[in-house]
């Protein structure tokens, strides 16, 4: 009775997330036709005019990506390892290549995450790159977002119940030996599944179950939170050159969603305004620890999803603690 009533509660924000989201119905651009995609858990939009996408299952499935049309059919598979541990995340890395990374932990127990760089195309391929070992400075955590900086750097997004931490990793990855990432910011979106760099390389949005929140770079200061479309279970984020933003979700034939040019950076904006000013100088090293701004932006655009279903969340984590204790002093 008590594992039921355990389930329900821990359900519950994330069904009044999904709830209080807009309608994904009109954004529907294609269904996945390839039965192989299970758990569309990372999502790329190739290069402006080829009408390709990337994504990739999570745990459970073998070390390899999906490359599908514009129409939802598969057109391409590569492939780079028979065991992967648990690829959560794409991250753009060039013309012709993806960065995957293999750094989904649900049980916190990984000595080292693997990141890798593959090939991608249409038709089929092997790829046997290089593979990096990624370690955290401060024990493991389970993590679903890779982003790539416009300079090539990574970073990985941890998934924490109440917020995530930013990790950068090398300038340069070293295949040889581990490569140490260095905490740069925290107080992250809770429960991160993806994120992107917009086009203008100086904002990131960073994506949970039930909505985004536009950061600023390199200090990853919370500009706004951004409304998304509802979805089963939402776990893909791509932003495309033009703006547009691209959105997936776990389970067999899942939507991919699009979001036309959101014009969160334009010259009219008023989210980021504040940066444009600063962006004559010189940028921070990245690697160096920021902290994250308190408030959000002057003039920003308000949303109407508020945060209540993660407040929520709280006190539901809070009650399944007393009941465990409960369950625990009846023994």
């Amino acid at each position: 009775m008590w594992g039921r009533v355990l389930l329900g509660l821990v359900a519950v924000p994330f069904l009044l997330g999904a709830a209080a989201a807009p309608s994904g119905h009109d954004h529907v651009l294609f269904s996945f036709q390839d039965t192989r995609i299970t758990e569309s858990s990372g999502l790329i939009a190739l290069g402006s005019g080829t009408g390709l996408f990337v994504t990739t299952n999570d745990s459970g499935d073998t070390g390899r990506v999906f490359v599908v049309d514009d129409r939802g059919r598969t057109v391409g598979i590569t492939s780079w390892s028979d065991d992967a541990h648990d690829v959560e995340a794409l991250a753009p890395a060039g013309p012709g290549d993806v960065w995957v990374g293999d750094i989904g932990d649900n049980r916190a127990s990984r000595d080292s995450v693997q990141v890798t760089r593959v090939p991608v195309g249409r038709g089929d391929r092997d790829s046997d790159g290089p593979i990096y070992d990624l370690t955290y400075p401060d024990g493991s955590h389970d993590a679903e977002t890779l982003l790539a900086a416009p300079d090539g750097r990574l970073y990985v997004v941890s998934k924490g119940m109440f917020g995530g931490t930013v990790y950068a990793a090398p300038a340069q990855l070293s295949a040889d030996h581990a490569n140490r990432l260095v905490q740069v910011a925290d107080g992250i979106l809770p429960m991160a599944t993806d994120g992107a760099f917009l086009p203008d390389g100086r904002h990131v949005l960073i994506r949970g179950y039930a909505g985004a929140v536009l950061y600023s770079f390199p200090d990853f200061s919370r500009l706004a939170p951004v409304p998304l479309p509802s979805q089963p279970q939402g776990e893909g984020l791509a932003v495309a050159t033009d703006g547009s933003i691209y959105l997936s979700s776990e389970g067999i034939g899942s939507d991919v969603l699009r979001l036309a040019e959101s014009g969160l950076c334009s010259s009219d904006s008023g989210i980021c305004a504040r940066d444009r000013a600063a962006s004559a100088q010189p940028s921070p090293d990245p690697a160096t620890r920021q902290q994250p701004s308190a408030h959000p932006a002057e003039g920003q655009v308000k949303s109407q999803r508020g945060w209540w279903p993660w407040l929520f969340g709280g006190a539901v984590v809070a009650v399944i603690a007393g009941l465990q204790l409960r369950m625990f002093r009846r023994r």
